[in-house]
């Protein structure tokens, strides 16, 4: 069997309702793109392992045709802790994450792929259509402040997908546990000469389960002050 044209991660916490409809984009995706997505259970507290387990067989086996397998993380340490522990089964040369929540779509991957040259190491984020103005506000907000604070264009930071050349995570030193892997990922693509493009995708409303942090102004604050805290670390590093 040929090695799979990408690999793609999604992080799963406690999405076992949304998880028939994801499995079959998944599917879908991997099939139309010669690739594979690897689902990561991180630590659900509901049946998301299980649904897994029915779905695809036991955590570790081998994608049925190449398509989509799963790994599971006992304990929940973090978005980041579960894309990475995901990343760690991949080897295909385009590799990257996307959310489970269904309101980007995995099938978006297979555009970003063509925003790929061969030889060329790059990274391809979305850019988000459709959001409310409120969640706009805030994501231009926060952009700027990133763009001033690292001296790099740092644009649209958790759209996803996010799919890179592997070489980045051969550079890229330790990654964050939480979500700041994304802001870790563009600015360390940046700062490595990596030629950054964008793929325009549709961000829908969550159809299953709620947001983590994405809720009100309060979860929000917490938001803004862990990366705060995480990007004046990252520019101690300028």
């Amino acid at each position: 069997m040929s090695a799979p044209r990408f690999s793609l991660v999604i992080p799963c916490y406690n999405e076992a309702a949304g998880l028939p409809e994801l499995l079959t984009r998944c599917r879908f995706t991997a099939h139309a793109g010669s690739g594979e997505v690897v689902l990561v259970d991180n630590g659900s507290s509901d049946d998301t392992a299980a649904v897994l387990e029915r779905e695809l067989g036991p955590a570790g086996s081998a994608a049925e045709g190449g398509g989509v397998r799963w790994v599971q993380v006992a304990v929940n340490r973090g978005y980041g802790f579960g894309i990475v522990s995901g990343l760690r089964v991949c080897d295909a040369p385009v590799i990257g994450w996307t959310h489970a929540d269904l309101q980007a779509d995995p099938a978006d991957a297979l555009r970003a792929l063509d925003r790929f040259e061969p030889g060329a190491r790059t990274i391809v984020k979305g850019r988000r259509l459709g959001r409310p103005a409120v969640d706009v506000a805030f994501t231009i907000g926060m952009s700027i402040f990133e763009s001033l604070l690292l001296r790099s264009r740092l644009n649209d930071i958790n759209a996803q997908p996010t799919m890179f050349s592997r070489e980045l995570i051969d550079v890229w030193g330790t990654p964050p546990d939480d979500f700041s892997l994304d802001l870790f990922a563009l600015y360390t693509a940046r700062r490595r000469g990596f030629q950054v493009r964008r793929v325009p995708v549709l961000f829908v409303p969550r159809k299953f389960g709620s947001s983590s942090w994405n809720t009100d102004w309060s979860a929000k604050k917490k938001f803004i002050k862990r990366t705060v805290g995480f990007s004046l670390a990252l520019r101690k590093s300028l």
